[in-house]
């Protein structure tokens, strides 16, 4: 469990477990959701790929992989991905929310909390997003948290649907989490 302080939108931030699997699949089953997730996130998803992502996020020591809880229901999740080699301490920083939860301050607050804790008590001194440039949405929770536009990147993207799309990176120093 992260602790979320001053928590005025009540959710939680825990590990997942494999109870968690039909609710998941439940959820993430919404096309709203997956349309600017990276290809790794499966749709249709079913109860199969939930059970395959939570038991790969139980594996991670530490964890790199949170549900987002609010009143007991599955409402989305976020995550890093370590990189190695010579990007070791950075990683791809990533969320998702279901659309019941939009536009109420969720997901700012809980990626302002996990992005503190990765750069925090991680050793990660950098985090990356890569974002869909038509999500707005996704652009606007990031900024909100502190993080910087560094670049457009023209044709990164190819959507569900064959459609080509640029990218807009963002990132954080660890030396810049105070501003979290």
């Amino acid at each position: 469990m992260i602790d979320v302080p001053n928590n005025a939108h009540g959710f939680s931030l825990r590990p997942y477990s494999l109870d968690d699997c039909a609710e998941l699949a439940h959820i993430a089953n919404d096309r709203r959701i997956s349309q600017w997730m990276s290809a790794r996130f499966p749709y249709p998803y079913a109860l199969a790929d939930a059970e395959t992502f939570i038991r790969h996020t139980m594996n991670d020591e530490p964890r790199n992989h949170f549900l987002i809880e609010v009143d007991g229901a599955v409402a989305g999740g976020l995550g890093v991905t370590p990189h190695a080699g010579e990007i070791l301490g950075v990683a791809e920083f990533g969320y998702w929310l279901a659309p019941p939860y939009w536009g109420r301050g969720i997901m700012t607050q809980a990626a302002r909390v996990f992005a503190r804790v990765a750069l925090r008590e991680r050793g990660l001194r950098r985090l990356e997003a890569h974002v869909f440039s038509i999500n707005v949405a996704s652009m606007r929770v990031l900024e909100k948290c502190g993080f910087t536009k560094e670049a457009l990147l023209k044709e990164r993207y190819i959507d569900r649907d064959g459609i080509i799309f640029d990218a807009i990176l963002y990132a954080k120093l660890a030396s810049e989490v105070d501003s979290i």
